[in-house]
């Protein structure tokens, strides 16, 4: 059963989905990397999912997050022209 993610759990997933790692997003966050994963465990668990991969395509296709606040690195938008 997919539960909606609170704004936090939402908010650490986007970050990741856009390819930083706990410690980054724990300094934006001014946090610790292992609340960041506390935060990813409860997220999956609320998913359903097993990784974060698999979170960030179960957000995608619920409407927790949107493809357009996924961002492509320029160096693989460059490549895919």
């Amino acid at each position: 059963m997919i539960r909606e993610l609170t704004a936090r759990q939402r908010q650490v997933l986007l970050l990741a989905a856009n390819g930083n790692t706990n410690a980054q997003i724990a300094a934006w966050l001014n946090t610790r990397p292992d609340t960041i994963a506390a935060i990813l465990t409860a997220a999956y668990r609320r998913l359903g999912a097993a990784d974060r991969a698999q979170a960030v395509a179960i957000a995608l296709a619920v409407g927790e997050l949107g493809v357009h606040q996924i961002h492509i690195p320029d160096q693989q938008r460059e490549a895919a022209a």
